[in-house]
């Protein structure tokens, strides 16, 4: 069936597809849910070898974010990001079944500190265990949490701000595909769950979801959630420890916890940090991810006694003085790699922002360093 659903997509022609306006806010913006990029590791380089470059480069600009470039880096973006892009991804490639065919292919291990925090753990118990305790560093809004019952033990995934936007389908089965990673972790190569559920509407062809993930699949569940035996709980982890032990410490030193983001000020920063990182930082892509106008984002950036060309230009500086401070790269690269047309803009932006030069901070940062680093 998965051959099937395989020649079927490559005889439908490409879809021509374009960015749909979103509804918007008419008023002040609502509470924004977000969850670390990490979410999407691996995503965009499936993509590219399934569907060509030009399908990643449109799914990008639907996104409003070069999802790529930062996919491994421990910043937070909108729920909305998310969905946009592989519901454009699906729409694109004219794969309406983009999450499931992806799904075999996404690891808890490209999760970033929150997936290797849980895959050191001694037993599955212990590192599903974990998750749920520190699901509040991966995310905002959504829900980890394991059950057991008469020997059948359940692992459950929620995302209610994602399943409010279209697209959620192959975020969830997406999702379906990283938790069987996480038991995997710890089991023998040839077990299968006893049934996955997805809180998604039936399809209309259910068989390939179960040729997929080779056991039975439920929909229209109240979660995404994978069943097995409960002993399996005490399973041992695979392989060799870990060379250094990690700590919940370890985490909050790599992320901020998602709770904590609770103002409009800390969701816009957190988004232009994102856009800072990729090179490219707009308004718009802010507004778009939140969901919202441009006019109504700088109304409520005004109301926080702010604008977003002062945010943007702190956190660039912020990236500017990493950059300089921690690698060797060349003050013209570092002009490039955080967006400036040409290194004088980039050096008169530092010196408004700092009262000095890139060469002259780094010559106070590195004395006897080399003409080389200028």
């Amino acid at each position: 069936m998965l051959q099937d659903l395989k020649y079927q997509r490559a005889e439908r022609p490409t879809a021509h597809f374009a960015p749909t306006p979103r509804k918007l806010s008419r008023s002040r913006l609502e509470p924004v849910s977000v969850v670390c990029v990490t979410a999407l590791a691996g995503v965009s380089d499936f993509v590219r070898n399934a569907f060509g470059e030009r399908v990643l480069t449109r799914a990008n600009e639907a996104a409003m974010l070069d999802i790529e470039a930062i996919e491994d880096q421990n910043c937070f973006i909108p729920h909305l990001t998310v969905t946009s892009f592989v519901d454009a991804i699906s729409k694109l490639s004219g794969e309406e079944h983009f999450g499931l065919i992806v799904a075999p292919h996404l690891s808890m291990a490209s999760k970033g500190s929150w997936g290797e925090y849980m895959l050191e753990a001694p037993t599955l118990g212990a590192a599903i265990q974990r998750g749920v305790a520190t699901v509040g560093f991966h995310s905002k809004g959504d829900t980890f949490s394991i059950a057991a019952r008469n020997g059948e033990a359940r692992l459950s995934f929620a995302s209610p701000p994602a399943k409010r936007n279209e697209g959620y389908s192959h975020v969830a089965c997406g999702t379906a595909g990283i938790l069987l990673s996480l038991l995997r972790a710890f089991l023998p190569d040839d077990w299968q769950p006893r049934r996955i559920e997805l809180d998604i509407a039936r399809p209309h062809r259910p068989a390939i979801f179960e040729d997929v993930f080779q056991c039975p699949v439920l929909f229209d569940a109240p979660d995404v959630s994978i069943s097995f035996e409960a002993g399996l709980l005490d399973a041992l982890r695979r392989g060799q420890n870990p060379r250094t032990p990690m700590t919940v410490g370890d985490i909050a030193r790599a992320r901020v916890e998602c709770g904590r983001l609770d103002r409009l000020l800390d969701i816009v920063i957190e988004q232009i940090w994102a856009q800072v990182l990729t090179g490219k930082v707009s308004i718009e892509s802010a507004a778009c991810s939140l969901g919202t106008s441009v006019r109504t984002l700088q109304r409520e950036l005004s109301r926080e006694g702010t604008d977003f060309r002062s945010l943007a230009n702190t956190m660039r500086s912020k990236r500017a003085l990493e950059l300089l401070r921690e690698t060797d790269a060349s003050i013209t690269t570092i002009a490039a790699t955080l967006g400036y047309s040409a290194p004088n803009h980039f050096a008169r932006a530092f010196h408004k922002a700092t009262g000095m030069s890139p060469h002259e901070f780094r010559q106070q940062a590195f004395p006897t360093a080399g003409e080389s680093l200028k």
